[in-house]
């Protein structure tokens, strides 16, 4: 059967597509730039002065910024890190949350043709200093209470860091607020092309520390059919208001919302309060937000009120959903009780949007990942490259060439070699394709672990829990989980004097949230007094998980 997934010919241009062949391609112009993608976009006399963000404080007051507004406090931004010699090329580290000068910094970072390293406040102090030195950051947008665990080693964890930008600055900071507000006279904007640097996002990978990950400007255009897909045809609706709790720091929030957004000239409502069922229901509610991102993990949380329209006056109507697999019981609820769209999308950052659904053009399967989007060349292949028959189980693997491809980890071209598998690139994830051209999500065939759409390195939280004066020897593994899809499991031996009980897994709990992140940190413990190993004298991994499976461990 042909399973090759057909587009309106009338709607290839707002798809960013074209005919090639049998397929399609995505196309862009060498001087795609995110601003021109987004803010640029709506700086006419018709809607310039129409919402951008929607912006609810800790006071409940709400603030409302026009595009015009976003504009010209970025610019004021860029004019003031232009004076202190930022420019093209410059990383400018972004780490204000879900607040809107993070938004606004974004379109400052392109005005100067620099590079926006996307910081998130759920960082701890180990993993935000590994992310600072990693790239030798020398300029970071940030607010008090998430700086304020740096601040008194910031002279000695921070060489390379000379300047400091601050909501609430103290001390030496410069006044983030006064430099969004600053005189712009004389800048002259200087914006990078396609194929130029534009974003570096840090993201765990099965070994070592998060990496740093390059985009150019050219992957919002390369995410443009993908984007119109999973949001159902209905991006640009007149009514549309936009929303996810998702970290604005990485791809979900940033480049699955918050760009999405403003390329259709709608307004994006966000807070800073941390992501709770009951209040998200209100907030969508009194926002009136129609279209979000939202993790498994979330929708499952907002499952738990079993009828939201009688206790909520709610307007939304398409979720799109990553990160991890949607459980068949998951979409049903949304789409029955929710009364929503819910469209299931699959990627990695550092190539993304490879497969998902699109209702509006093909029937969702439940449980299944969706199929091919257009313009991604998607195989499933064994351990030697080579392609499986509909119906075996395969890695998913893309070509070298996709368009949404990154430019390369930072400084670690070997890494980047290893994502390579001869002409494909590799995921290290498994699922089977049907005769219908349906991909259906197997696990990992890594240690990776996803958790609650988060990607979790086992490497960095042995390394911390390592760290801790109890703890002689360590695996952290995956553990199935019905809510989150897997949950962090930390086995350990532990050194002569000491007992694993409740009392020591709150202590190592709360020893890795502190130092890495609350999402890193282990929910589940198991003590053991000797680890199988392989021939090559390391933890035998492979059989700690297949313990996991039994219940043995």
């Amino acid at each position: 059967m042909d399973s090759t997934l057909r587009i309106p010919a009338d709607r290839l241009s707002e798809l960013n597509l074209r005919r090639d062949g049998t397929g399609y391609s995505i196309a862009w112009a060498q001087d795609a730039n995110l601003f021109h993608m987004t803010v640029g976009k709506h700086l006419g006399a018709d809607t310039r002065d129409t919402p951008a963000m929607i912006f609810e404080d800790s006071a409940g007051r709400i603030h409302v910024q026009s595009f015009a507004e976003v504009d010209r406090a970025a610019t004021s931004l860029a004019a003031t890190l232009k004076r202190l010699g930022y420019g093209r090329g410059s990383l400018i580290g972004i780490h204000t949350g879900q607040h809107p000068d993070t938004a606004v910094a974004h379109m400052a970072v392109c005005k100067l043709g620099g590079v926006a390293v996307t910081l998130s406040q759920l960082y701890g102090p180990d993993t935000l200093r590994h992310a600072l030195n990693d790239c030798d950051l020398p300029v970071i947008l940030t607010s008090q209470d998430a700086w304020a665990p740096m601040r008194a080693t910031a002279a000695d964890n921070f060489p390379k860091l000379h300047h400091v930008f601050c909501r609430d600055p103290q001390g030496d900071d410069h006044d983030l607020g006064a430099a969004l507000a600053a005189d712009p006279a004389g800048f002259e904007p200087d914006y990078s092309g396609a194929d130029d640097p534009a974003l570096l996002m840090y993201t765990s990978g099965s070994t070592g520390k998060p990496k740093g990950i390059l985009h150019g400007h050219r992957i919002l255009a390369a995410y443009t059919p993908s984007i119109n897909l999973f949001f159902n045809l209905s991006v640009e609706d007149p009514d549309a208001v936009y929303w996810s709790p998702s970290d604005w720091a990485w791809v979900g929030g940033l480049l699955d919302m918050l760009f999405p957004a403003w390329m259709a000239g709608r307004p994006i409502a966000t807070s800073l309060d941390r992501f709770v069922a009951e209040d998200a229901y209100a907030f969508i509610s009194r926002h009136k937000v129609t279209h979000t991102f939202l993790a498994p993990t979330a929708i499952k949380r907002l499952a738990q009120t079993p009828d939201p329209h009688a206790a909520y006056d709610l307007s939304l109507r398409v979720i799109c959903t990553g990160g991890e697999a949607l459980a068949a019981e998951t979409l049903n609820w949304a789409e029955n009780n929710l009364r929503v769209v819910c469209n299931e999308f699959y990627g990695m950052t550092e190539v993304n949007h490879l497969i998902g659904n699109c209702a509006a053009l093909f029937p969702r399967r439940p449980g299944s990942m969706g199929r091919a989007y257009p313009g991604h060349d998607v195989h499933l292949v064994d351990a030697e490259g080579k392609d499986v028959v509909d119906g075996e189980t395969g890695e998913i693997v893309t070509t070298q060439t996709s368009p949404t491809r990154f430019l390369g980890y930072l400084n670690n071209p070997d890494k980047t070699a290893e994502m390579q598998l001869g002409p494909y690139l590799r995921t290290h994830d498994l699922a089977v394709r049907d005769e219908d051209g349906y991909f259906w999500y197997k696990g990992r065939s890594d240690d990776l672990i996803k958790s609650s759409g988060f990607r979790i390195g086992p490497t960095e939280v042995e390394e911390c829990l390592l760290a801790h004066p109890s703890v002689a020897e360590v695996a952290v593994i995956a553990k199935p989980d019905a809510e989150r899809g897997s949950i962090v499991k930390a086995v350990i031996k532990l050194r002569a004097g000491h007992v694993g009980d409740a009392a020591l897994s709150e202590a190592l709990r709360a020893h890795v949230k502190a130092r890495l992140a609350g999402y890193k940190a282990p929910r589940a413990f198991s003590y053991v007094d000797r680890f199988e190993m392989t021939s090559s004298g390391k933890i035998n991994r492979r059989a700690l998980r297949a313990a996991e499976e039994e219940g043995t461990v």
